[in-house]
């Protein structure tokens, strides 16, 4: 059977079509005769050949014809589906009205063909063609009995694992489809809240309430559940995986509605929970105003494009049409996967935005101020820092030059250009630092909220002392972690629970705050739209998430167990590794108590207090020459005497010095 059917799929499409025409004219001509049998009886069976000739001639030459050209002949059997059902049943219709008419006109009183022929033949033909390409179907899908689990004696355990499906609406049973198809899984049943279709079943599939879902696993052995409801809210499915967390199973999904309809994606990519869902908050629709008014028919550079942040913000702001897209980055690769992602987009969708991949580093101004005054820059989104805490910890120089310098640069380059909008990303923890990185980054916030009260500030570095009018509106954006970005938790948990574990965490009581990667570039272009020049806006990140019990979530929800005192014999265990060089347990977004809300809900403006450019150009300097005689007791000092609540954790060290400072 298996090499019969393989030499069936191998046929040229052109045998294809006529074994299945030369199949319906036999079908059309048996249907024809069943029908006499079924009207006039086995007693007065008919010969077709010596009775009624013209008609069994007639019924093939009508009904092919119309076959093909509804289409039939154009189906694959092994995605045969409602449609083509449809187009069926329209076929044989109409071609057995046209044979009613056939009958009416060439009947005569010595050969009388009952009327109710036509009928027979009607119903007879839509069994017989619509049940045979149903068959043919199953058969080429190699699962007679895939839909058969009610049915006795038809279960057998074909070695797939057995997977539940939570939401038995389209995607549910889109889904279930594209599983018998691929054969990788089976489904087994349907879990729904929909109290009407409790204990129905569906796609021959039983539908269970989440109630009894440790009933469904002990009469289905399921070992796993995807989640089927690419449509429903964060909150809800929030809720969902909490109910889930309790069972044994691994949970998965299929892609969120968004991704469905544009084509991104397929129902049947199944993919791990997004952990946003765990979060459970759902996203707070744009301002559209607020999207396209830095950004549509206008020329837009960001810097780190090819970063975390960054490439998300040229994916948003591509949808937003600007007339140029600069992309600047130093790491070769990074620029080469986001500009190949964005010109196939550009392809997909026709849009006339012009990209410009540039490799640079922000600390090379000159090339900088040449790019934005020769495409006269309009808008600048400054992503590019070193963000990873215990890196920047013990790479100061790197830090200071990138982070502090190099946001310098940049800014002074918008100025000199004169750029109309220039929008730094920050962090949280720029806020009451305990890091290098975290000063590094409230210091590029002082160095942007100082030239901003600048009408014409003298540039840091200018030798000519020379004052430009300031013509830059200068904004800031602090929020906490995002989901997914390079160095998150969440990727890394992924590959300990793939390797067996440990899941590592730095301390039980250790916070942070999450957001989306797309939520939180989203937000901050709105953010950059309502800035009047030296503004520092918090993004709401909800509340902060305990790490611990998020690797614990991760766990259950990979169908495994926590190993710990109380369970030996769980799956996989929790270890503590200790806080890492400058990292705080809790995280903050807000220095002071001064912030305002804005017209967008889940922005904050925060007032807080920074220092005069003459005053901060003088601590840069004196920074700046720390760091190239490699004082770094100086460079902490300078740091904890600039930035506000700067207190680093332990003894500063710079790997690349280190040995020097060991030597006797």
């Amino acid at each position: 059977m298996e090499r019969f059917r393989a030499v069936l799929l191998g046929l040229p499409r052109r045998s294809k079509r006529m074994i299945q025409v030369l199949a319906d004219i036999v079908l059309v001509w048996l249907a024809l005769w069943m029908a006499f049998v079924v009207r006039l009886g086995i007693d007065e069976l008919i010969n077709p050949f010596t009775q009624h000739l013209w008609l069994f001639l007639s019924a093939p030459v009508v009904a092919i014809p119309l076959f093909i050209r509804f289409g039939m002949y154009r189906a694959v059997m092994r995605y045969f589906g409602n449609d083509a059902l449809i187009a069926i049943i329209k076929a044989v219709s109409l071609s057995s009205l046209i044979l009613g008419v056939v009958v009416y006109w060439y009947s005569n009183h010595q050969n009388v063909v009952p009327r109710s022929i036509i009928f027979n033949y009607w119903w007879l033909s839509l069994i017989m063609i619509g049940g045979l390409r149903l068959a043919m179907r199953q058969y080429f899908l190699g699962d007679w009995f895939a839909a058969a689990q009610h049915v006795p004696f038809a279960n057998r355990d074909d070695g797939l694992p057995k997977v539940a499906i939570y939401g038995a609406g389209a995607a549910g049973n889109q889904l279930v489809a594209a599983l018998r198809m691929g054969r990788i899984m089976r489904p087994v049943a349907f879990i729904d809240d929909d109290s009407s279709i409790a204990s129905r079943v569906i796609s021959g599939l039983q539908v269970y309430k989440p109630k009894h879902i440790q009933e469904m696993i002990e009469a289905t052995g399921a070992q796993e559940i995807l989640l089927a409801i690419p449509s429903s809210t964060r909150g809800r499915r929030r809720e969902i995986l909490g109910l889930l967390e309790s069972y044994p199973l691994h949970v998965r999904t299929v892609p969120g509605f968004m991704d469905l309809a544009s084509g991104r994606v397929k129902v049947d990519d199944i993919q791990e929970v997004d952990i946003a869902d765990l979060l459970g908050r759902d996203a707070v629709p744009a301002q559209e105003e607020l999207l396209e008014h830095c950004i549509k028919d206008q020329v837009v550079l960001v810097t780190g494009a090819g970063g975390s942040i960054g490439s998300e913000l040229c994916r948003q702001i591509l949808a937003l049409r600007p007339t140029v897209l600069l992309m600047f980055e130093h790491s070769e690769f990074n620029l080469y996967s986001i500009l190949s992602e964005l010109e196939q987009r550009i392809a997909r969708e026709s849009l006339s935005v012009k990209l410009l991949p540039i490799l640079g580093s922000v600390r090379n101004q000159s090339k900088l101020l040449e790019l934005m005054t020769t495409w006269r820059v309009d808008t600048v989104y400054h992503a590019a820092a070193y963000k990873h805490v215990p890196m920047v910890e013990h790479n100061i120089a790197e830090g200071v030059l990138n982070n502090v310098i190099g946001t310098l640069n940049t800014a002074q380059a918008a100025l000199q250009a004169g750029v109309a909008n220039f929008v730094l990303i920050s962090t949280d923890k720029a806020v009451r630092p305990t890091n290098v990185m975290g000063s590094t980054k409230r210091l590029a916030e002082l160095t942007l909220q100082a030239l901003s009260k600048e009408p014409a500030p003298v540039m840091f570095g200018d030798r000519s002392n020379i004052s430009r009018v300031n013509k830059t509106r200068f904004t800031m954006v602090r929020f906490g972690n995002v989901l997914g970005s390079s160095g998150s938790v969440i990727p890394l948990f992924h590959k300990q629970i793939k390797s067996g574990g440990p899941l590592t965490v730095t301390h039980p009581k250790i916070t942070r705050y999450f957001m989306t990667i797309p939520e939180a570039a989203q937000l901050v272009i709105q953010a950059g739209s309502m800035g009047q020049g030296g503004d520092v806006f918090v993004l709401d990140m909800g509340e902060p998430v305990k790490i611990f019990e998020l690797a614990e979530k991760m766990i259950h929800l990979s169908g495994l167990s926590v190993r710990s005192d109380k369970n030996i014999n769980g799956d996989i265990a929790i270890e503590f590794t200790g806080l890492r060089p400058g990292e705080k347990l809790y995280e903050e977004l807000l220095i002071g108590d001064n912030v305002a809300a804005t017209q967008h809900p889940m922005i904050m403006t925060a007032n807080e207090d920074h220092l005069a450019w003459d005053v901060l150009k003088e601590r840069l300097t004196e920074l700046l020459g720390a760091v190239e005689q490699n004082d770094y007791s100086l460079v902490r000092q300078l740091l904890r005497n600039t930035v506000h609540g700067y207190a680093p954790d332990g003894e500063i060290v710079d790997w690349i010095h280190l040995q020097r400072r060991l030597e006797p």
